[in-house]
């Protein structure tokens, strides 16, 4: 976890977070909370342990990626830099609910709800702001800057290649059709992109439902009162179908599942095809792909894991993480899947409480852990640390009756 920048504001000289002094500190402290000797050597022996009648799985690819690795570290590093200053954040650097209890044990306070513990505007000058991995929106990282705080930006990479896609749709008055959740912070982020200098329009889509049903008015227009009605709080400010659809440019939250982004551009790809011809069409759309590495690694990692007989897949990660929310799902397909917040949720081998991604909340599962030999998958999103799936393993160990002692004497 190496840090190649340095942060700087618009009121203040460039701050080196990266001295070998802080580094040290940070990593310490970093491998303190997150490290799990279980997982590490679970990855060196191939991803598999059996011990005891129980086979653990673990994708070849989970938990933490670069670009949350470097958010933390980024956190980690300005609560040391800037100890004697005040520090806050926009809303949760990743999500992960108990890394985001770390980040608040350092004393950095939230700026945005559901967590909110102050407001922008109690901000001063000589206040540090953390932005989060998922960036923020232009209207308030213009404010903080106006404001003249410290501004250390831990924005994901990926992230930022989508915001340079849609500010360039919006200087070729191309509007941005943006593959996301509307109320997610990146994609909020990105969609503020999308209008730039008075110019530009987006509109979010969700499911493949959204997008067949944009596909129609794309073919053959529509109500455009409905229109609005339908995607009411996904769309810019002064969106109109019938002028806005004209020239599209497909763009996503960077943790969707590749192959429906892939079906969303093609669908969209093929209405404009019909309506304005091949030649027309080269002008009138464009797609970049922008789904995040670590993303797609993981869903692949999983995919091939789910190609072997297993018994059942548990995924752990935060319940509003779009990257494991994903997961969950493609296991719900193959195999029994719980997608639980951590190993707490594993109450007995008669009960297991995980998240419905249907019914939006916590269910209570009977009778979930089978008798005999088993083989249990393991994998978890890239705001999951490894710690928390060492807990997972070791519970599940537990509940074969084998005591963690034993299984890492050997």
């Amino acid at each position: 976890m190496i840090l190649k920048m340095s942060i700087s504001t618009a009121s203040t000289a460039k701050v080196n977070l990266r001295t070998p002094e802080v580094m040290a500190v940070v990593q310490a402290q970093v491998e303190e909370h997150y490290r799990s000797e279980i997982v590490d050597r679970l990855r060196n022996s191939g991803g598999s342990l059996t011990y005891g009648g129980l086979t653990i799985r673990l994708a070849k690819q989970f938990g933490f990626c670069y670009g949350v690795e470097r958010a933390i570290d980024l956190a980690y590093a300005a609560a040391k830099v800037f100890a004697n200053r005040r520090l806050f954040i926009l809303g949760e650097i990743i999500h992960n609910p108990e890394v985001n209890e770390q980040i608040a044990a350092l004393g950095i306070r939230n700026l945005i709800p559901p967590h909110q513990e102050a407001e922008v505007e109690d901000l001063k000058a000589e206040d540090v702001v953390i932005v989060p991995a998922f960036g923020t929106d232009v209207k308030t990282l213009a404010r903080i800057k106006e404001l003249g705080c410290q501004i250390v930006d831990t924005t994901c990479g990926d992230v930022m290649s989508v915001w340079k896609r849609v500010r360039q749709n919006a200087n070729d008055d191309v509007t941005s059709i943006i593959h996301g959740k509307a109320t997610h912070e990146e994609t909020k982020a990105t969609a503020s992109r999308a209008v730039v200098a008075g110019k530009g329009h987006y509109l979010v889509v969700l499911t493949l439902a959204d997008t067949d049903y944009v596909c129609d008015y794309i073919r053959k227009g529509g109500v455009s009162s409905d229109f609005l009605q339908k995607f009411r709080g996904a769309y810019s400010e002064g969106f109109n179908p019938d002028l806005h659809l004209q020239r599209i440019g497909v763009a996503n939250q960077t943790t969707m599942m590749r192959g429906e982004t892939e079906e969303v551009q093609r669908r969209i790809e093929s209405a404009i095809r019909e309506r304005d011809g091949l030649e027309k069409a080269k002008d009138s759309f464009r797609f970049f792909d922008t789904i995040c590495g670590a993303t797609q690694e993981r869903q692949d990692a999983l995919r091939d894991m789910l190609a072997s007989p297993m018994d059942l897949l548990i995924v752990v990660g935060g319940y509003n993480s779009s990257n494991t929310a994903h997961l969950a799902e493609m296991g719900e397909g193959k195999l029994p899947t719980y997608f639980i917040r951590n190993a707490t949720r594993l109450e007995s081998r008669e009960a297991v409480t995980h998240f419905d991604q249907h019914a939006k909340c916590e269910v209570t599962t009977k009778d979930w852990l089978p008798e005999g030999p088993l083989v249990i998958g393991i994998t978890a999103g890239a705001s999951c640390p490894n710690n928390l799936i060492e807990e997972t393993i070791l519970r599940l160990y537990a509940l074969h009756g084998i005591h963690s002692s034993e299984l890492l004497a050997n």
